[in-house]
């Protein structure tokens, strides 16, 4: 059998960049913390610990006193930092520019609509660790939407300024963004309405949808690789299925099952932005074994 590894899956540049922090400051043989999984993968996290990195969850960070502390990826809200200050933790800092950029956008915004009486929404998964760093932006004051179901928390009569998560479905935001828009339509009743939306979807991964459809459909079974709890896995997981009815979703190795490859002759092995490609060739490998 024939398999191939997509070589556009694979981790984010923001992504690499922590594991690049984190792998640089566990070398100096110092003990590291990192708020919550570096990235939302088991495999790699492991891998990680193994060199030395703990893990930890936000309500230890207050209990923690003059040590190092990894800031993964999806950003921090402004407590977390004001916690590392009290308790004198030296904050090491791998949020994505991206997320970075985006929280300075959101706390200026809000700063805009606390002076309009407007309000902040937020298109993202309410408890996602991005969302929460942005949320922080507004004191814990942004709306959060993920369903047209949602779209019940907001006032359409006031002034609105929308904003994404950066991981989230670009379709999706475009939708939101239309039923907003004409709802306050609506709702002003002919009148003028102070709406400004901010794309702020990452391209890296947003572009992912349209090279996994491509590649989903070149092969016979698709084995995409991903943590269970990777926002972005499931999401990309469901694009690829929704092209190739034959794609199963494995975190390792072990789960591939031998019945999904009967009939075929060539398999696809991809993944989210926080599967690294040493598991997906793994994988790759254990298809060959189990087929040869």
């Amino acid at each position: 059998m024939k398999v191939s590894i997509d070589q556009h899956s694979g981790f984010c540049f923001g992504v690499v960049y922590a594991i690049e922090v984190a792998e640089r400051e566990l070398e100096r043989g110092e003990k590291l913390y990192c708020l919550g999984d570096i990235v939302h993968n088991n495999m790699e996290v492991n891998r990680l610990k193994g060199l030395g990195l703990v893990i930890i969850e936000h309500e230890d960070l207050a209990h923690l006193h003059d040590c190092k502390v990894l800031i993964r990826a999806h950003g921090e809200p402004p407590e977390t930092y004001e916690t590392a200050l009290r308790n004198n933790i030296e904050l090491i800092d791998a949020s994505c520019p991206i997320v970075l950029n985006l929280q300075n956008d959101i706390r200026h915004g809000y700063r805009e609509m606390e002076e309009k009486g407007g309000q902040i929404v937020i298109y993202g998964k309410e408890g996602h660790a991005e969302v929460n760093g942005l949320k922080g932006q507004t004191n814990d004051q942004a709306i959060i939407i993920n369903h047209e179901d949602d779209l019940e928390k907001i006032d359409f009569t006031r002034p609105i300024r929308v904003y994404s998560q950066t991981t989230m479905s670009l379709d999706g935001f475009h939708r939101i963004i239309e039923l907003i828009k004409g709802k306050m339509i609506l709702a002003s009743s002919g009148a003028s309405i102070d709406f400004i939306w901010n794309d702020s979807i990452c391209r890296q991964v947003a572009n992912r949808s349209g090279l996994l459809r491509d590649f989903a459909s070149r092969y016979d079974v698709i084995i995409f690789v991903s943590g269970k709890k990777s926002s972005n896995g499931m999401f990309l997981f469901e694009v690829c299925r929704s092209v190739n009815p034959r794609t199963y979703l494995v975190s390792d190795k072990d789960e591939l099952m031998g019945n999904w490859f009967e009939g075929a002759t060539d398999a696809g092995v991809c993944g989210a932005t926080s599967t690294p490609m040493w598991l997906m060739e793994k994988v790759g490998e254990e298809i060959i074994k189990i087929k040869g």
